[in-house]
């Protein structure tokens, strides 16, 4: 029933969109996170109620009915659902933004943990089908892998023909964009990998080779298997450069295909269409434009570049250096012969106009070449390449501007900008949270469904003793309904009355979960030391997936099972402090786990996390935040005010300061003798057996023997990411956290502060920023 509403009102906006010649937006990004559709589908029609009603007369529970979805799972983490929060957002305020992804077969992965170990499973999400998604494959294209490309002079133009490559079938299955409470329904088009003809060789077969009679399809259906494959190894680092062109050079060929098919040719491309690629990964887009109108559509290359420069926006989410992709030559040359060929001439007419600019510093021109060293740089292709390229914070927009891109930022300082992050309130709020929705409608009205920026309106009530009370109530009952979800999952009791302090992301050692740890420890030490010290309960709650290649990061999960498993079976804590950790995190979980969330761990290195959106959904939901002067951690600090929010730790410039030489993390653990110690316990054998503190004496000497030595020697010898440095300050934040949750009067406050000054952080914001600086786009409204 769902899906023909939606159908229709999709073929309606798809039949406006043509006769109106509106322009249109393409967001190509390697992951989307749209999570289950069922239950949102319901909001955004405004039936829901009545659904919900109607299924109980026939004694079916609607929530027990959604939970039964599986949900598209073509993402892991924030990149994806940011994705996903701007085409609903994009819907909602009926602008025409559709996105393009690929269709994995297996998703990113299904965390598994065994002994506090990740294994990693196929997420076999696509087992039942996908109810939502439309098949077509007239619509397929054909995308083109190796060969070689000769030269022929026909006419006036040198035309350049690719040969003997391997084809391989992109189909489309579309996805509906539902807006909400309006008519608009924009596409989110996964792309599938097929073979280009049924090839089966018989007479390798006969001859007993099997592997060898199948390997075409295998290789081929292997593009849009699983997201992101362990690039340690040479064929998934390959595989991974070929997922990256299979979804550009698909997305393209049918973007300007349709274009043409709408508007009888290629005319004015650039005035119709506006391309988005979000972070690197679909960075090779600008080769394949160019190809397309220059070697299909017989644009010169003057023209050609004009138009893809003009059509190309980008938006850089990391600093990292290993998310600023780079490429072997012999690698990118062999897979995308063509590709090369027109990345090797923007470089050199590049480089040539940098010689210009800057005659007597090769160096320079050496590091901002797109091309250098046997590798493609990716980022300074997307910088060269397009007309814009943002932040996804102030702060991340300031360092790409002193520090990773400066030297573009000084010839093209007119390309930059900042666009803060931002997520849809819709989902993570009216829909995860209907309880505290309600309260909000019945405080302000309903107007910040539509208009976000109307929660401030509760500034009123921030002192009102009858809201704040709701407030607390809400909240309780969250907490409760995650305790039954920790209890279902884990199997882990959870005191309900403790602070819900919440650590959920992506496990990486920037975002700093080990931070978390060893705070944890040392207050386990504390208490063990002293069992009557005055502490308020904490549950610490820890979720996310660590790279099955980053052996660090899964380090880090099995030392948080391993901590939690000695804190919760320790009698003499009492329920002081749990430890828990959610395996498999994923939107659907988010769901449940933010709402309920007390406290918001965004502690990562100052410098090192973009943006970050985690913070913004528990902000919503009324939790505070302690964390960093990091990404949108100082926007939130600039919005609710330094009494709201707990911050701690070094600077961005001190964190730069730092990386120019004079940190020694040696001396940082010697002269503070609780960081020494926790330190410590990592290879003393408390944490590997358990061994009580207290009758080890807390012991200082390392054996050097455990599985965390990596760790340990990481953070005394290295310690890239400042864990010792912060530890400190991080600590004295906690302890304010536990002073300050204690005047439940202040907590409350605070709390309805925070999610009065959210509507800043809706992905409304942020979309209409892209829509009228960089897409140059209006809202279409679909009758």
């Amino acid at each position: 029933m769902v899906r023909h509403q939606i159908n229709k009102r999709w073929a309606e906006a798809n039949n406006q969109y043509t006769k109106k010649k509106t322009k249109q937006v393409y967001y190509l990004s390697m992951e989307f996170l749209p999570g289950r559709l069922l239950e949102a589908s319901l909001i955004k029609l405004g039936v829901k109620e009545v659904c919900e009603e109607g299924l109980k007369e026939l004694g079916i529970n609607l929530s027990a009915l959604v939970e039964q979805e599986e949900g598209p799972r073509v993402g892991n983490g924030g990149l994806g659902r940011l994705g996903a929060c701007f085409m609903e957002t994009a819907a909602a305020l009926s602008l025409p933004v559709h996105g393009c992804s690929i269709r994995y077969r297996y998703g990113f992965f299904k965390q598994k943990i065994v002994d506090g170990y990740q294994v990693e499973l196929p997420d076999d999400w696509l087992k039942e089908g996908n109810i939502w998604e439309v098949r077509k494959p007239d619509k397929a294209v054909e995308v083109r892998f190796g060969g070689t490309v000769r030269t022929e002079n026909i006419g006036d133009r040198l035309v350049f023909i690719h040969e003997n490559y391997e084809a391989v079938k992109a189909v489309p299955y579309d996805l509906p964009m539902l807006g909400f409470r309006n008519k608009t329904v924009n596409t989110l088009r996964l792309w599938s990998a097929e073979p280009e003809q049924e090839v089966f060789d018989y007479k390798a077969f006969s001859e007993g080779n099997y592997q060898k009679a199948i390997e075409y399809r295998s290789s081929v259906e292997a593009i849009s298997q699983v997201l992101y494959p362990d690039d340690r190894h040479y064929e998934n680092l390959l595989l991974r450069l070929k997922q990256q062109y299979f979804l550009v050079s698909a997305s393209l060929q049918s973007i300007i295909k349709r274009y043409k098919l709408k508007n009888g040719s290629i005319d004015d491309i650039e005035e119709k269409i506006a391309i988005h690629i979000n972070d690197t990964h679909p960075v090779v887009a600008i080769p394949e434009l160019m190809r397309i109108l220059m070697d299909e559509e017989g644009f010169g290359w003057s023209e050609a570049w004009r138009v893809t420069s003009s059509v190309i926006s980008y938006t850089n989410h990391t600093t990292l250096p290993e998310a600023l992709e780079t490429w072997p030559v012999d690698m990118f040359r062999t897979l995308l012969p063509r590709i090369y060929m027109i990345v090797e001439e923007i470089n050199r007419r590049f480089c040539r106009s940098l010689l210009k600019r800057y005659p007597n510093d090769v160096e320079k021109v050496k590091k901002m070449a797109i091309i250098e060293d046997n590798k493609v740089k990716m980022a300074n292709l997307a910088v060269v390449g397009s007309h814009s390229v943002n932040g996804v914070s102030k702060v991340h927009t300031e360092i790409l501007k002193r520090y990773v891109l400066r030297d573009f930022y000084e010839i093209y300082p007119q390309k930059f900008s900042n666009v803060t992050n931002g997520v849809t309130h819709r989902r993570f709020l009216l829909k995860a949270n209907p309880k505290l929705a309600e309260l909000i409608t019945e405080a302000i009205g309903d107007s910040w469904i539509y208009h976000p920026e109307d929660l401030i309106k509760l500034r009123e009530f921030v002192e009102d003793s009858a809201f704040c009370e709701k407030l607390e109530q809400i909240k309780q009952s969250n907490k409760v309904r995650l305790a039954k979800f920790i209890k279902d999952s884990v199997g882990i009791d959870v005191n309900v009355d403790s602070i819900f302090d919440i650590q959920v992301k992506r496990i990486h050692a920037y975002k700093r979960q080990l931070l978390n740890v060893l705070h944890i420890l040392d207050l386990y030490n504390r208490i063990k030391l002293n069992p009557n010290l005055d502490v308020m309960p904490r549950t610490f709650i820890f979720s996310g997936k660590a790279a099955p290649g980053y052996h660090y990061a899964k380090q880090i999960i099995k030392l948080i099972y391993t901590v939690a498993s000695i804190i919760n079976n320790d009698p003499d804590i009492k329920d002081k402090i749990k430890v828990v950790f959610i395996p498999d995190y994923r939107i659907a979980y988010a769901e449940i786990i933010i709402p309920a969330g007390e406290v918001s761990e965004q502690i990562s290195t100052a410098s090192k996390e973009a943006s970050g959106t985690g913070n913004m959904k528990f902000m919503m939901n009324g939790a505070i935040t302690i964390g960093t002067l990091d990404g949108a951690n100082i926007e939130i600090k600039d919005e609710v005010g330094l009494d709201n929010i707990f911050i701690f730790g070094l600077t961005v410039s001190e964190v730069q300061n730092y990386y120019s030489g004079g940190y020694k993390p040696f001396e940082e653990y010697q002269k503070n003798e609780r960081l020494k110690t926790v330190v410590d316990q990592l290879v003393s054998g408390f944490v590997t057996t358990g061994s009580d503190p207290v009758t080890m004496g807390i012991m200082h000497e390392c054996s050097l023997h455990s599985e965390f030595n990596d760790i340990h020697y990481d953070l005394l010898h290295n310690d890239e990411f400042f864990v010792l440095k912060d530890f400190d300050s991080y600590v004295k934040a906690q302890e304010k956290v536990d002073k300050t949750y204690r005047d439940r009067k202040k907590w409350l406050k605070m709390s309805a502060i925070n999610i009065a000054h959210s509507g800043k952080f809706s992905s409304d914001r942020a979309v209409s920023e892209y829509a009228a600086r960089i897409w140059k786009i209006a809202p279409e409204k679909i009758i």
